[in-house]
Parts: C-alpha cells; sequence; structure tokens
C-alpha cells in the first residue's frame, strides 16, 4: 500500500511540476519546482527499482535491463520532444531598436574589454544586442507536452491499486500479483506483498547479528555504482562542452549531437544485455562491461583530436556501461538473499555519484581545462574496476565464512 501509493503521489507530482514549470518566473520558484520533480524521481526509481528485484529474483537481471532500457528511452526522447521549440526565432524583443540606444554602448563596450581598448575588430554585427525585454520563446509547449505524455503514469498505478484492492472503490476481484505473492519463496522479503514497504529495510533491529562483509559489500556496491553513474552523468552534462573547445573545435550543431548519440547507444546496450543475461552470469557480464569502459576511455584520451573517434568512442562508451547500474543491482541483491534493501542503497549511491561527480569534473574543467573532462572519467573507471574486483574478493570471504557457520548450527542441532 506504501509504495504503491508513492508511486502514484510521485508520477502525479511530476506532471504537475512539469505544466507549473514554464509558469515559473522567478527562480527561486524554477528550483523549487525542480527540487519537487527530483524528489518524485528518486521515490519512483528506489521503489521500482525494489520491487522489480522482491517479485522476480533470479529473472530480476533482465527485468532490471528491461526497466533500465525505458529509462535511456526517455533519456534519449525527451530532447527530440523538445527540439521543436527550441527554435531559431526565440528572441528578445528591446524597449529602443535605435542604433544608438545603450545596448550598443554596452555591446560596444564588450568588445573593448575583451579584444583591448584601440583594437580593430573585423565582421562585427552592425546589429544591437538586446539582452533585456519580451521574450519570445514556445519552450513551454514542451514542457506541457511532456506533463500530458506522463499522465498515463499515474493513472495506469491508480489502476493497479484498484485491482489491488487498495482503494474504497475497489471491487473484489482478484489481485493481480496474488500469484506471485504466493510463488515468492524467499522468506526475507517483504512479507509476501510483493508491494510492501519500501522503508522496512531501514529498521535498526534488521542490522544486528550480521558481520563486517556483510556491510563491506552494500558500502562496494553503492561505490561502484556510484562511480558508474557519475561517469554517466558527467559524460552526458559535458561532452558537448569537450566537443566545441579546443582542439577539436566542432560545431554547435555536431556537438549537439553527441549527447543523444551517448543516450541512444545506452538504450540499445540494455537491449543487446537482455540477451546476454540469458546465457551469461552476471559477474561475467559486469566484469566485460567494466573493462570495456577502461578500454575506450583510454582510446578517447588516445584520440583526443580525432572528431570521428569522439563519436565512435562515445557510442561504444555507451553500449559498455549501458547495463552495469542494473547489473549491479541483480548481482548484490543475489548475495544477499533479495531482501530488496541493498537495492535502497545502491539507487541512493547512483543518484548520488551522478550529482557529486558533475560538480566535481565541472569545477576541474574550470581550472584545468577541457582535457581534464576525459582524464576524471579515465580515472573515475579505473577506480570503480578495482572496487569490483575487491568487492569479488569479499563476497568470496562472506560467503565461506556464511557456510562456516551454517555448517556449525547444523552440528550443534545434531549433537542435541
Amino acid at each position: 500500500m506504501c509504495s504503491l501509493s508513492a508511486l502514484f503521489s510521485s508520477t502525479l507530482i511530476i506532471s504537475l511540476v512539469f505544466a507549473i514549470i514554464p509558469l515559473c518566473h522567478h527562480v527561486v520558484l524554477l528550483s523549487v519546482a525542480m527540487a519537487l520533480a527530483g524528489q518524485a524521481m528518486g521515490i519512483i526509481d528506489t521503489i521500482a527499482n525494489r520491487q522489480l528485484v522482491t517479485l522476480y529474483q533470479k529473472d530480476s537481471a533482465i527485468i532490471l535491463q528491461a526497466l533500465h532500457f525505458f529509462i535511456g528511452l526517455g533519456a534519449l526522447v525527451s530532447p527530440l520532444v523538445a527540439d521543436p521549440f527550441l527554435a531559431d526565432d526565440s528572441c528578445v524583443l528591446g524597449a529602443n531598436w535605435t542604433a544608438n540606444s545603450s545596448f550598443s554602448l554596452d555591446l560596444q563596450h564588450l568588445r573593448e574589454s575583451l579584444a583591448g581598448h584601440g583594437a580593430v575588430l573585423q565582421n562585427t554585427s552592425q546589429y544591437p544586442l538586446f539582452t533585456e525585454g519580451v521574450v519570445i520563446t514556445r519552450v513551454a509547449y514542451a514542457f506541457w507536452i511532456m506533463a500530458l505524455i506522463n499522465l498515463p503514469v499515474p493513472a495506469a498505478v491508480l489502476a493497479l491499486m484498484y485491482h489491488q484492492r487498495l482503494l474504497p472503490c475497489s471491487s473484489s476481484s482478484p489481485r493481480l500479483l496474488d500469484k506471485e505473492s504466493q510463488s515468492s519463496s524467499n522468506p526475507a522479503g517483504d512479507g509476501g506483498q510483493g508491494h510492501g514497504n519500501v522503508f522496512s529495510c531501514c529498521n535498526p533491529s534488521k542490522l544486528q547479528g550480521h558481520s563486517a562483509t556483510f556491510f563491506i559489500l552494500h558500502v562496494l556496491g553503492g561505490a561502484i555504482v556510484f562511480m558508474t553513474d557519475g561517469i554517466i552523468g558527467s559524460y552526458a552534462g559535458f561532452i558537448y562542452t569537450y566537443a566545441v573547445s579546443p582542439p577539436l573545435l566542432m560545431s554547435h550543431k555536431a556537438a549537439g549531437c553527441l549527447d543523444s548519440v551517448f543516450w541512444a547507444s545506452i538504450t540499445a546496450g540494455r537491449v543487446v544485455f537482455i540477451g546476454f543475461s540469458y546465457r551469461y552470469t552476471v559477474p561475467l557480464l559486469l566484469t566485460l562491461s567494466l573493462v570495456g569502459v577502461i578500454l575506450v576511455q583510454c582510446l578517447l584520451l588516445f584520440f583526443y583530436t580525432s572528431c570521428v573517434f569522439l563519436f565512435i568512442g562515445t557510442c561504444l562508451l555507451g553500449l559498455s556501461i549501458s547495463s552495469v547500474f542494473p547489473f549491479m543491482l541483480a548481482f548484490t541483491e543475489d548475495m544477499f538473499n533479495y531482501r530488496g534493501c541493498a537495492t535502497t542503497v545502491l539507487v541512493t549511491s547512483a543518484s548520488t555519484g551522478e550529482m557529486m561527480l558533475q560538480l566535481l569534473v565541472g569545477s576541474v574543467i574550470h581550472s584545468q581545462g577541457s582535457y581534464s573532462f576525459l582524464l576524471c572519467s579515465t580515472i573515475t573507471s579505473f577506480i570503480s574496476f578495482a572496487l569490483f574486483l575487491l568487492l569479488l574478493y569479499i563476497h568470496h570471504v562472506h560467503t565461506d565464512s556464511s557456510e562456516c557457520v551454517d555448517m556449525t548450527e547444523k552440528s550443534k542441532t545434531g549433537v542435541s
């Protein structure tokens, strides 16, 4: 009940916030709206991943790949929806259109401050640059369209709540998840609810009696997705800046395509890894993915002057890193018999990584130049792979210690 109610509220909030954003004419109001949207998206991300892990357990690797495929698809389609409304005819109408206006004087002062007083500037525009006045834009329609597109989601959650008999007006029809709940063989789950309380993992009493390796595995899993999702966020956020800066100096239109190429390759990679999930183990696929990320990052560093390889490397990086997060969720939950608690830790760590590494990389680019962007991503990928190797070792130690404890308990039971 708690999880479905939170999903319904969060998805509805997203539609309302997107409808309100074009009406926010002050940065404080816009900040509050974006904070609400971010909080709602975080709740949806955590609950969706946790419930899928709890319901499908051993098959969760495949299901999580499908879930994150749609996440990548949304990240790819959303800019395409907004692009027609970011037209070149958007402009600012100044209050005075004469060439002798204060805007012209301000522009001349700006030119002299950049080139030096008395310097002769070639190919300068004879038209004044208006920075104040009435803004003419159609970008508001993009937000309203996205709000409408999202409305079927809370409607679907509401329908699920109705069939689960969680609403006062619900019928007496059988619950949709009864079959999955009854067939679940996990006694440490959410009590067979299938949609139980997502905050049940926060109970301190459940943390007592566990070995040190139990907590170390959670920390390592969270650190790995912190790094890898941080790479995704920073790469998507700064690849345009890197492309238009020296030595590449790509055109703005070509550089703008890189982000779409990156998300398209992530989306395609998750589809491909759905098939691989049927044939290969999750640790093997994780190893191949992380090694692929390192190799691509090193090649990008080596061919840093090639615009063509930047597109190729962006595509390969998206394919390699696309499935690290869903595979880490499935692998970490498998270590702990699918209790669902590790998912909460990993989702929170991944979101934190996207936020912190973008801030860190942006600061480094500002102080050290655009080439440091690739260097930061490469160093981060090496650290994430080293943490993954450590995770495998600690998992081996944790498994051996658990088996020893089980054998000791069985022997005591046999003696008594």
